[in-house]
C-alpha cells in the first residue's frame, strides 16, 4: 500500500482521530528535570554530546533548531498507523496529503499547513534570559516569528526545581543604553543581564503570554507550552546556572551583516513591551472557565493573543461526554485512562525514547466539530487533557 492510501486509510479509521507518538528532544545547555514521564536510561538516548532529553513536543509540523548534529526530523510529530514504530508516518505528510480535511478549509488557506505546536519544557535550573524573533525580524533570515504561552500544570510538577520563578522583560525604568552596555561586554564577563529585569514566582495551575521580542528567563518548574511553529530567539544572558553561553547564542539569528552590531541585536526587542509597568496585568494568564455540566469541565490556559490558544479538560470520573470544537486541535493526557473516539487513553507512567504511548492525538477539524467521545475509566480519578490549536475566534481576547 503506498503511503498516501495509508494516510487515508488511517485517518478513516480513527474517525478524524490520529494517535501520535511520541517526541523527545535533546538540548545541549542546561540540566533535565526528569519530569517528562522518560525512563532513567533513556534521558541520553542520543548520546552525551548532544545533552540529555530536556522537552517533549506535541503535534509538531517542524524540526527543531538543535545544531549539525540533530536529525532532519528531530521534534516533528509522527502518527502511529497502527503497524508499530516502523510502520510512523510523519504528521506533515498527514497534512500534505489530506490539507482542509485534517486542519480545516480557514487554517489551510491562510498557512498552507498546521502553524502551531506545543511542548513540555523541563530544566531542572532556570533558563537563559532569551527573546524570540517578531516575524519582520525572523523573515530576515528566513524564519517565522515565535509567540509562545505558558502553563503549568499540577499533574506534572511534584518539585519545583532549583528556581522556580520566571523573569519577564526590564523595569521599567531601564535605559536602552543600560542594556547595549551589558551586550556589548558578552564575551568578556558576567552580562549579569536579570539585574535590569522582573522575576514573578510561578504559580501552578495559571500561565503566561509571552510575545515576540519580550525577552523572559523560564524558571524550573515543566511548562506546557503552546507555541508559533518556530524555534529562533536570541540569548542576551551569557552565563546562567553555572553554564557559559558563547556569542552565537545571542547573534545566530541574525543577518550575517549583522552579526556584531549591537544596535541591531538590541532592536530585536520589542521595547514597549519589556518596560511596560503592568506587565502581569496585561501578560498574566489565570485559567478562564470556558463550559461546564456535572460530567465535565473546560478552562481556557492559553488565550489573549492573535496567534495561539489551550484548553485544559477535565472529565470527571466515570463519566462520559460529547466534545464539540470548531477547530482541529492537537491534545496531551495529563492524568487518568479512558476512551477518546475510538482510541483506548491513558496517562503515561514511564516511556521510552522512540517507543510509543496511548496519552497523545491530533483531532481534525471535521472530528472536533462532529464531537468527541471521551470516557473516563476511573471510578476515583479525573481525567484531564490539554488541547493547543491556533487562536480563533472563540478565544477570549
Amino acid at each position: 500500500m503506498s503511503k498516501e492510501s495509508t494516510i487515508r486509510e488511517v485517518f478513516q479509521q480513527g474517525e478524524g482521530i490520529l494517535r501520535l507518538l511520541p517526541v523527545f528532544v535533546p538540548r545541549r545547555f542546561g540540566a533535565a528535570g526528569h519530569r517528562l514521564k522518560l525512563h532513567p536510561d533513556d534521558y541520553y538516548a542520543l548520546g552525551t554530546q548532544r545533552g540529555s532529553v530536556k522537552e517533549r513536543w506535541f503535534s509538531s509540523v517542524i524540526a527543531a533548531m538543535n545544531g549539525p548534529l540533530a536529525a532532519p526530523d528531530e521534534g516533528m510529530s509522527y502518527v502511529n498507523t497502527g503497524n508499530g514504530v516502523e510502520g510512523k508516518i510523519l504528521l506533515k505528510d498527514f497534512v500534505d496529503e489530506l490539507g482542509a480535511e485534517l486542519i480545516g478549509e480557514e487554517l489551510f488557506a491562510k498557512h498552507g499547513t498546521w502553524p502551531m505546536y506545543s511542548k513540555f519544557f523541563d530544566y531542572e535550573g532556570p533558563l537563559f534570559h532569551h527573546l524570540h524573533l517578531g516575524f519582520e525580524d525572523a523573515a530576515r533570515v528566513g524564519k517565522l516569528g515565535k509567540p509562545e504561552a505558558y502553563y503549568y500544570p499540577k499533574q506534572l510538577n511534584n518539585y519545583p526545581g532549583k528556581f522556580p520563578v520566571t523573569y519577564f522583560g526590564f523595569d521599567p525604568d531601564c535605559t536602552p543604553e543600560q542594556i547595549k552596555e551589558r551586550l556589548k561586554d558578552y564575551v568578556k564577563g558576567d552580562t549579569r543581564i536579570t539585574e535590569l529585569s522582573r522575576a514573578y514566582r510561578i504559580e501552578l495551575g495559571t500561565g503566561w503570554y509571552t510575545a515576540p521580542g519580550v525577552i523572559h528567563a523560564p524558571g524550573s518548574y515543566l511548562t506546557y507550552e503552546p507555541q508559533w511553529n518556530s524555534d529562533v530567539n536570541s540569548v542576551y544572558e551569557n552565563i546562567c546556572d553555572n553554564e557559559i553561553y558563547d556569542v552565537s547564542f545571542l547573534n545566530e539569528n541574525c543577518p550575517e551583516n549583522r552579526a556584531e552590531d549591537i544596535d541591531y541585536i538590541f532592536s530585536l526587542l520589542d521595547w514597549e513591551k519589556n518596560v511596560d509597568p503592568h506587565y502581569k496585568q496585561t501578560n498574566f494568564r489565570p485559567p478562564v472557565l470556558c463550559r461546564q455540566s456535572e460530567q465535565y469541565e473546560e478552562k481556557w490556559i492559553a488565550y489573549g493573543n492573535e496567534y495561539i490558544a489551550a484548553k485544559e479538560l477535565t472529565v470527571f470520573p466515570g463519566q462520559s461526554v460529547c466534545i464539540q470544537d470548531c477547530f482541529a486541535y492537537g491534545c496531551i493526557l495529563v492524568q487518568g485512562h479512558g476512551r477518546f473516539g475510538v482510541h483506548a487513553c491513558e496517562t503515561a507512567t514511564m516511556l521510552r525514547f522512540g517507543g510509543v504511548s496511548a496519552d497523545e492525538f491530533f483531532v481534525s477539524e471535521q472530528a472536533a466539530r462532529r464531537g468527541v467521545t471521551i470516557c473516563n475509566d476511573s471510578d476515583c480519578e479525573p481525567l484531564v487533557i490539554l488541547k493547543h490549536f491556533p487562536a480563533n475566534e472563540e478565544t477570549p481576547v
